[in-house]
């Protein structure tokens, strides 16, 4: 329900900030006015959008479930909601506050450059670039730290056997961390 109100609440504002205005000026068509602002953007759909976004969705589809089993791994059956709850808090809160981060440091660099005279277009475009190329260098060290840090361990020791009601707790755990 809060996102059909957010997206209503997008939707009236921009009918009330962007399609009214503009009717009011005769420019009466929404889709017009909608297609309009989306030339002005100087790129091309597959290269600049498609593209990453294809990246992103392959690389959070592969990394969030296991991080999200890494984090339930150890955990007791008993204390699986909660140890899920505290997971998933804190990166949604670590999310929020690097997001946070990088905007203070691309605002930062922004005011900077529109201080020292240069144009607002390319004082905006550096301080876009400078958090993302922070936050490119976050996923790389991430990366880094996965691959040298993070070891695997095998599921049962050498020369032990899983009987069949281990097998269903532990199919059981897993399908509670994916959901």
């Amino acid at each position: 329900m809060p996102g059909a109100v957010l997206i209503t609440a997008a939707l009236m504002l921009g009918v009330y900030t962007i399609v009214k205005p503009a009717a009011e000026y005769g420019w009466t068509d929404p889709v017009t006015l909608g297609l309009g602002a989306a030339s002005l953007v100087d790129g091309g759909y597959l290269p600049h959008i498609f593209g990453p976004m294809v990246l992103f969705g392959t690389g959070a589809g592969l990394a969030f479930p296991a991080l999200m089993n890494l984090a339930m791994s150890g955990v007791a059956p008993e204390e699986a909601g909660l140890a899920s709850g505290l997971a998933n808090t804190t990166m949604q809160v670590g999310g929020a506050l690097g997001l946070a981060v990088l905007a203070t440091l691309s605002a930062s660099k922004t005011t900077d450059l529109l201080e020292a005279g240069t144009p607002v277009p390319e004082a905006l475009t550096s301080g876009f670039q400078l958090a993302f190329w922070i936050g490119a260098a976050l996923v790389v060290a991430a990366l880094l730290a996965a691959v040298f840090v993070l070891k695997s361990v095998p599921a049962t020791a050498p020369g032990v056997d899983l009987d069949d009601e281990l097998l269903l707790e532990a199919e059981v755990a897993s399908e509670r961390t994916v959901l």
